[in-house]
């Protein structure tokens, strides 16, 4: 056996001196300066927050551009009271840009903060019993889960086992309430009991939901729970591990991969099965290259049976591999949907998730009025859209009025618009490379022509759109994803995943300038709407004839793209 040491990547070392994730941070608050050095830079992470630069702006005069914070909640499961939602909106117009970003991951971000004001933020946030803790950084991140749009008491019982699986893996150390909240001294922990001293290797990110229902992309997650149930009770677990979205281009060792099924628990098993997982995530992950640092690269290195056993000797519980899946579905929430109590809750399909008011469309204040006027609870969708909850006939008929006053459409969203997702990209992300959310308008619009011009609307795609390949809108899960690839407006577009949510697609097209992707779709349409019977989704239609096939009908004449 080789004695030689493994060089750790740099985050590795910044996080086992940290003192428990503390690092400098409460210093460089009080430093007079509008940003944190780079030790700092990668800690503040863990308490919810990046640093970042707004890529569009230079102060005149001023050669570097100044530094702005985005704020995330750990919101488990997405759901918010009226107090909290109002809260979240006021940050918004008091410290942000003015407008709030719903996430794929059923949080909150605020854009465009300054380092003075992050406390204050935060302290607003506590006081509504929210936190910020463990939303970014290399821990278990926010906890989403299947909306509950009927009612239903076994998606009640599931939120439960929800919030337990958040609280269970919030990480350990007291640094968050001493640095933001300013208490004192109360953990000193250097050795948390489940992350250890220096954290997992990488984020990791937990879904949960009925059997049944995938509008949580499970197979997307590091790790992820579909309940059973019985006599009216959830009693027991499927369980998924190593998905994930993020990859490199042009970097094959890096690759987006759809979760394994390990096979059904009781319900009993659930937590020393999940901290199993977490648990050889700490301890197999690539804490050398941060790359190749996700779960999914231990299930693909060491295979599915080896994971399995491995989990299985830690929680001392063993798998059903015998049981069956249900098919999967993603149930519609928008509109107004009856309970099984006689009251309503309303979906509302927000594109790209940004609340923000426009000339003629005053969504963040029509939202703001309907949560203050009429005390209703919202809770955040995994697409992005917001659900608001428990509403009674009045409170619907407000609610419309409302929001027609306001300039919004209260109808349901065609099924293009209905699960398609963006991430936030320029001018905030520091990762990106093209456009994203602002120009998520103009593909929808485009692709909504094509599919209505070739009679294709009743089996539209599922569309998502990223400005890097990072994935954080899950467009590897897509049936079309296009994945900013090179600065100045190039894609790649990823065709093959399942309506279903349960593969991931493979790069068909590379370096694709914005304006011709819609030519590049269309000559993919025309094959599909002529080879394929009236049923047929696209990405199982792609799945059929093979990417070769699909890549060759939409190669465009030389002449068409010049």
């Amino acid at each position: 056996m080789s004695n030689e040491k493994i060089e750790l990547s740099e985050v590795e070392y910044i996080k086992e001196k940290s003192d428990g994730l503390r690092g400098n941070i409460a210093a460089a608050l009080n430093d007079g300066t509008d940003k944190f050095d780079e030790d700092e830079r990668q800690l503040i992470k863990f308490h919810g927050m990046y640093q970042q630069k707004d890529r569009d702006k230079r102060p005149e005069g001023e050669g570097e551009k100044k530094t702005i914070f985005m704020l995330r909640g750990r919101i488990p499961g997405g759901k918010l009271t009226a107090e909290q939602y109002l809260s979240w909106n006021y940050l918004a117009d008091r410290y942000g840009t003015g407008s709030l970003r719903l996430t794929t991951r059923q949080s909150i971000q605020l854009h465009g903060l300054k380092k003075v004001d992050l406390k204050a933020v935060i302290q607003e946030i506590d006081r509504v019993g929210l936190s910020s803790m463990g939303a970014c950084g290399d821990v278990v991140r926010n906890v989403t889960q299947a909306i509950n749009t009927t009612g239903s008491p076994l998606y009640n019982e599931l939120a439960e086992y929800t919030q337990r699986i958040a609280d269970f893996f919030r990480w350990e150390s007291s640094a968050y309430v001493e640095i933001w909240l300013d208490h004192v001294l109360q953990n000193p922990v250097h050795n948390e009991r489940i992350f250890g001293s220096t954290y997992l290797p990488r984020k990791f990110k937990i879904a949960l939901t009925m059997a049944g229902d995938n509008s949580v992309d499970i197979y997307a997650n590091d790790m992820a729970f579909a309940a059973t149930h019985a006599n009216g009770k959830i009693d027991g677990f499927f369980v998924f591990a190593g998905g994930g979205q993020g990859m490199t281009h042009n970097k094959p060792e890096t690759f987006p991969r759809a979760a394994d099924l390990l096979g059904h628990i009781p319900a009993d098993a659930l937590l020393p099965i999940a901290t199993a997982i977490v648990g050889v995530h700490r301890d197999f992950g690539n804490r050398h290259d941060r790359r190749r640092a996700r779960l999914k690269y231990i299930l693909a290195e060491k295979g599915v049976a080896w994971f399995r056993s491995e989990v299985e000797s830690r929680a001392k519980f063993q798998f059903n591999v015998v049981k069956a899946l249900p098919p999967w579905r993603s149930p519609e929430y928008h509109g107004f949907i009856r309970k099984s109590d006689g009251r309503f809750n309303y979906g509302l399909s927000i594109t790209s998730g940004r609340i923000k008011d426009l000339p003629g469309y005053r969504l963040k204040t029509a939202i703001e009025q309907i949560v203050a006027r009429l005390r209703v609870g919202v809770q955040i969708t995994p697409d992005q859209d917001l659900l608001f909850l428990d509403l009674d006939d009045r409170q619907r008929a407000e609610l419309l009025h409302i929001f027609k006053s306001h300039g919004i459409n209260t109808t349901r969203p065609n099924k293009l618009y209905a699960r398609a997702l963006s991430c936030v990209s320029l001018p905030t992300c520091g990762l990106a490379l093209t456009e994203s959310e602002r120009n998520f308008p103009h593909i929808l619009r485009d692709l909504n022509r094509l599919l209505e011009k070739y009679n294709l609307m009743n089996r539209a795609p599922i569309v998502r759109v990223t400005g890097c390949p990072n994935g954080c809108a899950r467009p590897y899960s897509a049936e079309i994803g296009i994945v900013g690839q090179q600065n100045g407006g190039k894609y790649a577009i990823f065709l093959g995943a399942d309506h279903a949510g349960t593969r991931v697609g493979e790069a068909v097209l590379q370096k694709i300038p914005l304006n011709e992707i819609p030519k590049h779709l269309e000559l993919a349409f025309q094959l599909w709407r002529d080879e394929s019977n009236d049923a047929e989704m696209f990405g199982d239609f792609v799945n059929r004839v093979g990417i070769a096939r699909v890549k060759s009908a939409m190669t465009l004449p030389v002449a068409a793209t010049a």
